[in-house]
This record gives structure tokens, sequence and C-alpha cells, in this order.
């Protein structure tokens, strides 16, 4: 009998093939498919999370000793429809007071014997100078009014270290004001009926504040912590507020020091907190009173807490109440009468303030805890000596790693060697990531040189994710194709890579480090198990990749969470971080959202690559990518960037330019606070483009271009503007409304050798509905009566002169007095924009052409110069 043949082997499949063995097309197939399905389910469950949809409201009609939604709901509908506008300057805002006075005084009414409750109604004034956008302003303001209830027990003293809840009730320029900050005093409301009937009586007194001046930069809270009587009595703060329409209600800021953000870890119901956050702050144009308690004016801790979702309403017209995300409220409101509960702690209060008290008096570092939440179900928290040693754990893994690998056969040459294929696994790596963050920038630039309009994105944030994800995976995988490493080196490779970021985070003094701590320690968990399993199954199963995959579900979960939160935030705020000078400008904000998409992809599929790459690393799965993106690209740029439920903000401000009591010049002005310019606006606006070319002009040409210093009403606002047009327009109707016009008057002048000081006098004339004045002061100014005659370093206004500004506000019907003081004989100049609401006919007839996807903030100005 003849001898058998050995069997013949197959050859190895063809193309694309990595170090360590190829993989079939099939299996490739049936390995992206199963990850698809995969991260498609958990990104479906980041987002119920993140859009707060696994909170049930509960109804007007819920027990009373339970938060409800639907009540505070109630609350805001009076303050937001049946009030109309709370706005500075008009009746709507005195309206709300009085509304939310009398909930107070009722509450007081029936409370029981049990409690103290003390109601008041106080007006603020002052002045002071701060940084706001990175420029400095000095705020003069009178007579805001501020509306404070103090809740204690009968046996409380008025001297008891207390807990303050702040919120404001006066809404920004053009808006409702149903998020910001409607929900905040609505759900203060709530939250104070609901320590009356739940029966709690709170240990040590909490002190609510209505203030009636957060939008005018800070001023109803600066007036409360100055001038109070309860003042020196707040051993903590809780800010709320809101840039959004809901979501989970987001710590953006806590401190000083670490136990409001330790109180907040182990109390909240629905905790959402990441100390990126804190890192970050201030990114992001816009503050919060938290600043004046924790920062500027005090040094009590305190958390500053934000609805930062659907933050396309944000200052817009748009913010309403049906444009809330049900749920959201009912979370904040559980979770702040947890947080109350808390606070009001009397040992831990008392402990806790005079550590601060202390650290305030020694200059000590603020030292400030590492935490996080998963999902809003728990909070990981850990103070800064810990994560000191948690994240250095990482770095000294990877050092013994050589050692490990070559153990128990260690010898110098071998470890040289195993160390030189981990620094190649670290680069290849890094190269990857890099790579994930580049190319999704470049192909949004790149999609710009063939279309018309940038931003497409913004109303469809899901045709980020198809353009940009696809072409983030081609970059993360593409190195493997090119740059033959071993399965082994490249994963210790990456485990490094991920290392050496949380050991910089540590060095740097940042508290981010925890991600990619989480990252590291999950790879490691998931190598162990695949390696247990690798003894079981052939080393080209796709179980082997399950094995790993499966301990690493709840850091990709988590990487999807906050990743997908992350991209949401960044999308929605694209459409009001500033429009920049072209022709660069107009790539900016499709270059960030294409790179942090791919910055995210990098950090949540990053950890899987140096094994999913044995089956993903080929040819043709970066084909399927590229036509993906390519279909998206093709999609997208048939797509309009706005819709009602993204809208685009507009900045239209009717200029007079006055002398004395005789109006000289008129014109609109327009501006734009994102990448698509004017240009864009009017060629899709068909109706106003036509008004104004019948009623006044149309044009891009030079000559119409308006710098900053035309809207200097807004300062410092304007820094976000470029572009800006003004045309002109009649200057008549506004004498029908108005009979007397802003002006300044000399009172007095004194001279000494070159000083002289010249009292003046402002007159706002009989304008009613002034939401601000401000002054640009430039010249030889060496002192002024504001800001407790301390004169700020001055600003720049358009390559101008240095220049003092000042911004007034409050009380209309009065004039205001102050001073100046030269160090020599030279010109002071003075401009003056005043900031009215009142629109003439044609204004907003104007404004109405406009289509519904542009959001028009619109406004008045006066505008007079003086030379002294």
């Amino acid at each position: 009998m003849a001898p058998r043949s050995p069997a013949r082997r197959r050859p190895a499949a063809a193309g694309g093939g990595v170090a360590g063995g190829g993989a079939g097309a099939a299996e490739s197939a049936l390995v992206l498919l199963a990850l698809a399905a995969l991260y498609a389910a958990l990104s479906l469950l980041a987002y119920r999370v993140i859009h707060m949809r696994h909170v049930a409201p509960l109804g007007p009609d819920a027990p009373p000793g339970a938060f409800s939604e639907g009540r505070v709901l109630q609350h805001l509908r009076r303050l937001t429809v049946d009030i109309p506008g709370r706005q500075e300057g008009t009746p709507g805002l005195e309206a709300a007071a009085q509304y939310i006075k009398g909930e107070l005084q009722g509450l007081a009414a029936r409370a029981g014997p049990e409690y103290r409750i003390e109601v008041e109604e106080t007006l603020v004034s002052g002045s002071f100078s701060m940084m706001f956008l990175r420029h400095r302003v000095t705020l003069g303001y009178r007579n805001h009014k501020n509306i404070v209830m103090r809740i204690s027990s009968n046996v409380s003293e008025d001297d008891d270290l207390s807990l303050l809840v702040n919120g404001h009730f006066d809404s920004p320029l053009g808006s409702p004001g149903a998020a910001d900050c409607g929900s905040c005093v609505a759900s203060m409301l709530e939250l104070s009926r609901l320590i009356v009937d739940s029966g709690w009586v709170p240990p040590q007194p909490v002190i609510f504040l209505f203030n009636g001046a957060e939008e005018l930069f800070l001023l109803g809270s600066h007036g409360f912590i100055k001038t109070h009587k309860w003042n020196s009595t707040i051993g903590a703060f809780i800010n709320i507020e809101a840039s959004g329409s809901g979501g989970a209600d987001l710590v953006c800021q806590s401190g000083p020091g670490s136990w409001p953000s330790r109180i907040y870890a182990q109390t909240a119901k629905y905790p959402m907190a990441n100390s990126v956050a804190q890192d970050m702050f201030g990114i992001i144009p816009g503050d919060t009173d938290y600043r004046i308690f924790a920062e500027d004016i005090t040094n009590i801790p305190g958390l500053d807490i934000i609805f930062v979702l659907g933050g396309y309403f944000y200052h817009t017209s748009y913010d309403t109440l049906e444009n809330l995300l049900p749920g959201s409220i009912q979370a904040r409101g559980e979770n702040l009468f947890n947080l109350v509960k808390a606070f009001t702690n009397f040992s831990m209060l008392l402990k806790e303030n005079e550590i601060s008290n202390k650290a305030a008096k020694d200059g000590t570092e603020d030292v400030r805890a590492v935490f996080f939440d998963y999902l809003t179900w728990f909070m990981v928290f850990y103070s800064r000596d810990v994560s000191l040693i948690l994240h250095s754990l990482p770095i000294a893994i990877f050092l013994l790693v050589p050692m490990f690998l070559k153990f128990p056969n260690i010898t110098l040459m071998s470890w040289f060697v195993t160390v030189l294929d981990l620094m190649k696994g670290i680069l290849l790596h890094a190269f990857g990531v890099t790579l994930a963050i580049f190319i999704p920038a470049m192909a949004a630039a790149l999609r710009l040189l063939f279309t018309k309009n940038a931003m497409n994105w913004f109303a469809h944030p899901y045709l980020a994710f198809f353009m940009f994800v696809p072409t983030s995976l081609i970059g993360l995988l593409l190195p493997r194709i090119t740059w033959g490493l071993s399965e082994q080196a490249h994963f210790w490779g990456a485990f490094g890579f991920y290392s050496v970021i949380t050991m910089a985070y540590v060095l740097a003094g940042l508290s981010g480090g925890f991600l990619t701590f989480f990252i590291s320690m999950s790879m490691l968990l998931g190598r162990f198990i695949s390696g247990i399993m690798r003894k079981q199954w052939n080393k080209q199963s796709p179980k082997l990749l399950l094995s790993y995959v499966i301990p690493m579900t709840p850091c990709i979960l988590y990487c999807l969470y906050y990743g997908g939160f992350l991209i949401q935030f960044v999308i929605e705020k694209m459409g009001m971080m500033g429009s920049l000078p072209k022709p660069y400008g107009y790539f900016v904000p499709d270059i960030i959202v294409g790179a942090v998409v791919g910055l995210v992809a990098g950090w949540g599929f990053g950890p899987l690559v140096p094994v999913a790459s044995r089956w993903l690393s080929k040819t043709s799965v970066l084909q399927s990518f590229l036509q993906i993106t390519v279909v998206a690209l093709a999609i997208s740029s048939q797509l309009f960037p706005y819709s009602t439920g993204a809208p685009k903000r507009v900045v239209l401000q009717h200029t007079y330019v006055t002398d004395a009591n005789d109006i000289v010049e008129s014109n609109y002005g327009f501006s734009v606070v994102d990448a698509n310019s004017l240009e864009f606006l009017f060629n899709n606006a068909p109706e106003a483009a036509k008004w104004l070319k019948d009623n006044s002009a149309l044009s891009f040409e030079e000559k119409y271009r308006s710098d900053r210093s035309s809207w200097l009403a807004l300062y410092p606002v304007p820094f976000l503007f470029s572009g800006s047009l003004k045309f002109p327009a009649q200057t008549d109707e506004i004498r029908k409304h108005y009979q007397h016009l802003p002006q300044i008057i000399v009172q007095k002048t004194w001279s000494k050798n070159e000083r002289r000081r010249v009292h003046l006098k402002l007159s706002l004339g009989s304008l009613s509905e002034i939401w601000t004045t401000v002054l640009n002061i430039t010249g030889p100014l060496s002192n002024w009566s504001f800001a407790e005659n301390m004169l700020p370093a001055p600003q720049t206004v358009t390559g101008g002169p240095p220049s003092y500004i000042c911004r007034l506000s409050g009380e209309s019907d009065a004039d205001w007095s102050f001073w100046l003081e030269a160090n020599s004989s030279k010109t002071l100049t003075i401009d003056v924009a005043v900031l009215d609401q009142y629109l003439v006919d044609n204004t907003n007839k104007l404004k109405s052409l406009f289509p519904s996807w542009a959001d028009l903030t619109a406004f008045t100005t006066f505008f007079s110069t003086y030379h002294l």
C-alpha cells in the first residue's frame, strides 16, 4: 500500500495581514459587525442616560413629601409664559420678583411652629472690577432686587452657620429664560416647599437667594455677599445654573477644597460630575455666581451645578418651557434635597468652614479631589493624595513588564530588546491616536473646500459621527498595516501610552487622569482574562477577542458616555463660540468637531486596537470605512446647518448716534457668533435681504464693515464677533417714543497744577427699557469714583488707545453722578453706549422677516461721544 501523502496546508489569506497572523475576509466582517453591534448598543444606553431618559418625572399631584417636576413646571409657566420677559429694565423682572416673594410668604404663613422662616426683599448697589471673557471691565450697579428666604429651626440663632442655595430669576436679552434660569428658581421654590411639607427641620439654617441680576455680570450675588446681614453666616453654598435646557446636572466647579465634591459623591441620587470639568471651565464663554462666592469675593466652599445639554437654546428665544428635557428637573431636585440635608450637618459644616477660613488666611494651595460619575449611577471619589498612588500604578506596572515578559530567562540583551519593542509599541499606538485625531480634522477641512456651508452637522449631530468616526478608525488601524509589530509589543505599548498620559496628568496637577487610568487598568484586566482563555482557544479565534472585550465593556461604556456627552456639548457650543476672521475662521468649528470626535474614538476604541487589529487591520476594512465617510460627506453637503431646534444666533443692533439731544446718524448693525458669515445669512434670508435693499442697503463691501467699537454696548461680548456689517437706517422714528435722549453734563471741574477732577452727571433721558450703559474712557485718566476709587488695568478696543470700560446698570429713572480725574491737561474722551430694549416699528419689521432658524437678539443703542 502506498504511503499517504501529508495533508496540504491552505495558504494564508492574502491582503492586509499583520504580524502574528491574519484572518479571513468573512471572519473580519463578522468581527467588525459584532463590534459595531456592541458599540451601537452601548452608545444607545449612554444616550438614554445623558438625556435623562431613565428618570421618571413626578406630576403636579405627586405626594407633598416628594420633589415634583410637575410642580416646578407650574411655577415655570408663571415665570416664562404669564410673565413676558424677565430682563433688567422690563416690567417682567419686577413681576417675577413679586411672584417669588408671594410664594415664599405663603409658605412661611403655613409653616409649622417648629420652623422659623424669614422672607426679605432687598435692593443692592455697589461697584467692582472683574475679568470677563479675558477682558477687564468695571461694574457699577444700583437698586437691583434680590429676594431672600431663610428657613431654620425655631431655636436657631441669627449668627448660626448656614447653607446658601443660589439661583437667578433675571433672563438674558431676547430670551424667555425657561432653563436659564427660570428652571433654577422654580426648582428652589419647590425645594423650599419640600423642606416644610416633608417635616424635615434643617439642623442649620438654609438661605435661598433668588438674585435678580446675574446676567448683568453676577451683580445680585455680589450685592448679597457684600452687604446682606446674613453674608457672614454662610458656611457653604450650592449655585444652580443652566447653559442648556437639561440633561444631567453637571458639577462644573467644586471647592475650595474637596469637601463639597465629597458630599456630592456621597449623597446625589443621580450624580453627574467629573473633576475634568473644573480643569476645563473657562474655555467656554460665560461665568457663574460660583466665582463670587468661592473665588473673587469670599472663599466659601461650594458647588456649581449646571444644566449643560440643550445648549442650542441657551440665550435664545427658543429657551422655552417646551424645549426643556423631561426628567432633568426631577433629577436635579432629588439631588438638591439630598445635598441640602448633607450640607446642613452642623459638625461637618463647622469643621469644613474653619478649614476653609484657615486655608484662605494661610494662603495654602486649594487641593481638589479626583471624582467622576459612572452613568449617573454612582460616583467614584478619591483624594489627591490617593490619586498620586493610584495614577502612578500603571506606569510602575509598565516599567516592570520587560522583566515579567522574559522571566525567568532575563538577560541584559533580552531586557533591552523587549524595552525597545515596547517603545516601538508606544510610538505605534501614539501615532495611531494622533492619526485618529488628525485625519478627521483634515477631512473636515477638505470638505469645506467643496461645499458652501460650514457646520452642516450643527443641526444634525449624527452626521459628525458618520463623517468622523470611520476616518478616526482608519487613523487608529492604519499604522498596524504599515508597521509590522507583534501583538504583544503593540498591547504593552498601548498600555504604556495610556500609563504615560495618566502620569502626565499627575505631574501637571490636573484631575483628568482618571480616564486613562481606567482605560489602562481595564486593558490589564482584559489581558489577564484573555491570557487564561488563550490556553483553551486557538490564537486566531474571534473568541479570544471576545474574552478581551467583555472585561473591558464597563470601560468602553464609560468612554462612550463621557465621550458622547463631550461631543454633543462641543457641537452645541460651536453655535456661540465666536466668529473668527476669514479665511481661516471658517474652518475652525469643523476642524474642532472632527478632532474631538477623533479624540473620543481614540480613547473609546483605541484600547481594543492591539487585539482587534488582527481582524480589522485590513485594506478591505479600511476601504469600507472610507466609503462610509464619503457617503456621509456627500449627505452632509445636502443638509442645512440650522433649524428651529438648532438655531443660528444673530445680533441686530439699531444704533442712534446722538449729539446732546439731537440724532445725527442711525444704522442697523448685524453680527453673528459662528463660522457661517452674514453673507450666508442674507443669502438664505431673502425676505430680510429684500427689505434692506428696498429700505436701507445691503452690501458686503468694505465701507459697510463695522469694528468692535460699534458694539460697545455689549462689551466685552463683541470680542466674539468678526465680519460685522452696518447699513443706514431712518433717524426720526424713535422720536415718537423717546423725547429725551441720554447725555453727559459737566457739573463742575476742579484743577490743581496739571491735575484735574471733572464731576459729571449722566442723564438717561426718557429711555424706559435700559439693559445697561457702557462708558469707554480714553486719555490721561488717573482715577475715578467707581470700584472704590480703584482704577483697573486699561483695555484696548479694536486697536485704539488704552481704554477704561465701565458698565452701569439699574434704575434708569435717576441720573448717574460720578467723577473722573486726569493727571494732565490732555483731553479725556468718553464714549457712551446705552442699550435699550425698545425697538421701533421698522426694526421689529426687519427682525420678523428673518427665517425661524435664525434667532435674532435685537436691541437699540444710543451712542454719543464727549471730549473733556
